[in-house]
């Protein structure tokens, strides 16, 4: 493609990044699927946006299946295209949208994976002597006991947590906050970790979670962190952060019943979302609706 379309790219980059802040895990998933597009064009000539058309963003959707991507992904890329395509819209590169319409195979459902409460238990409990030790056990509470997204969980701030109140501050997807509660076990963990964080983190530095080095805690870290500590604990599965965000919905969910709650604890904008996390159907939905909503009762008598 011409150097003006790669242009294009990086100011499309750069307001993901500044206008909608989207974390660096997105971005980088967002990269991935239009160099993947842009590989596409370069091999087909399309030397500029402009120049491509809803057939080619079909055969480009085509081709990935063929090549043997998973329908999730093609719907991610298909997804991805659509909103860069919007962009150029709105910056008057583009007079329509042509992968509007275009859809991906449609994908299985898959339920997401969680631990058990005994599982879950044998986790958390380690003794956790080293500084590192104490904030991963404090990043594993506190994503257990309430439902954090990694990208969440990184972005805490000092001022929101709320010791006393057993609560903390959450800026969501969108922007959107949300005061979740924090569990006991969770606040024990992170005051123990906060008598580490004052010798270990950087002056100016407000995160809440910091690497060794004193500065921001970055997400890979996380993730092989957990993984080492499930290996350590003898669970024998593969964990990553998310499955603590679905086995705190799992967990809630079978004791309360509550899954209009479960949804604002997750923050979750639809309850079909809430569903897919916590392994119900809408027809368990319809008896939960049936059996407690003043509406949905029939009259007797």
């Amino acid at each position: 493609m011409s150097p003006s379309a790669s242009t294009w790219l990086a100011r499309f980059f750069t307001h993901l990044a500044s206008e909608r802040r989207m974390s660096g895990h997105t971005l980088s998933g967002y990269r991935l699927d239009l160099v993947t597009l842009q590989s596409y064009c370069d091999k087909y000539g399309i030397e500029s946006w402009s120049g491509l058309d809803s057939q080619h963003v079909r055969s480009y959707a085509a081709g990935e299946y063929r090549r043997g991507i998973g329908a999730r992904s093609i719907q991610r890329r298909l997804s991805a295209t659509r909103t860069f395509l919007n962009f150029l819209i709105r910056e008057g590169e583009l007079k329509n949208n042509p992968a509007i319409g275009i859809q991906a195979p449609k994908a299985g459902k898959r339920l997401p994976s969680t631990l058990d409460v005994d599982q879950m238990q044998k986790l958390l409990e380690f003794r956790a002597d080293a500084s590192l030790d104490k904030r991963d056990k404090a990043i594993m509470e506190l994503f257990y006991s309430s439902g954090l997204r990694l990208a969440e969980l990184l972005n805490l701030q000092l001022g929101d947590l709320d010791i006393a109140d057993r609560t903390v501050r959450v800026v969501g997807k969108g922007n959107k906050t949300r005061i979740v509660p924090v569990g006991r076990f969770a606040i024990e963990s992170i005051q123990q970790w906060l008598k580490e964080r004052a010798l270990l983190a950087n002056s100016g530095v407000m995160l809440l979670f910091v690497g060794r080095d004193g500065n921001a805690l970055q997400p890979r870290a996380v993730q092989h962190r957990i993984a080492n500590w499930a290996k350590k604990q003898g669970l024998g599965v593969h964990l990553h952060p998310h499955m603590f965000r679905h086995s705190f919905a799992t967990h809630l969910l079978e004791s309360s019943q509550d899954l209009r709650g479960v949804q604002e604890l997750l923050g979750h904008a639809n309850i079909s979302t809430t569903q897919v996390y916590t392994h119900l159907d809408f027809q368990h939905l319809a008896k939960i609706y049936d059996a407690a909503h003043p509406r949905a009762k029939r009259k007797t008598g």
